[in-house]
């Protein structure tokens, strides 16, 4: 390589010599044509041999590794949505097992509810009925209690108004034979 760039110099020089004599535009020169053409091949071929041993390939690598990250980029973004549909779909079972689940306790709380209002209801009821029961017993007792003394109160105050208005003594036993007949 660095005889073809002493050639290159050599070439040069030679060539700026020819130019100051002929005077003009070497590549206009028809004489000058077979050199340039054999250095546009030389450099031709330095240039490939540069590009495809050293400038291409590390391209290559480049590109490679942009695709090669693109497609993990991809297979990642497809694992993490497969993982979100999952998660989704667990999140979403869970939601619904967790509203079936406070349904069945509402419904059983509501039904513990009502059956404690029905035992209550129905303790208030017997304890109600056995109180007007007791009531009415002691109020049927009052009465005939009551009843009984009508009559000896019946007796005292009519011997009392025979006593008042007659002037004699009448006793309510005798008041109370007299009005037995009448009670009858």
């Amino acid at each position: 390589m660095i005889a073809a760039l002493q050639a290159l110099a050599v070439a040069a020089v030679a060539s700026a010599a020819h130019e100051q004599k002929a005077g003009g535009l070497p590549q206009l020169n028809p004489a000058d044509f077979a050199p340039q053409l054999a250095w546009l091949a030389i450099t031709f071929v330095l240039l490939y041999l540069v590009l495809s041993r050293v400038t291409l390939p590390r391209i290559g690598e480049v590109l490679e590794e942009r695709r090669d990250r693109v497609q993990r980029d991809l297979e990642a973004a497809e694992r993490f949505k497969s993982d979100t549909d999952a998660a989704l779909v667990a999140y979403e079972k869970a939601l619904s097992d967790a509203r079936q689940r406070a349904s069945s306790m509402a419904k059983e709380v509501r039904d513990r509810l009502t059956s404690d209002t029905e035992k209550e209801r129905a303790r208030v009821e017997g304890d109600l009925t056995s109180k007007l029961a007791d009531a009415e017993a002691r109020i049927s007792a009052t009465k005939n209690k009551a009843l009984a003394s009508v009559d000896e109160i019946a007796a005292e105050t009519a011997s009392a108004v025979v006593g008042k208005l007659l002037g004699e003594e009448v006793s309510p036993a005798e008041v109370k034979k007299v009005m037995q007949p009448a009670a009858e």
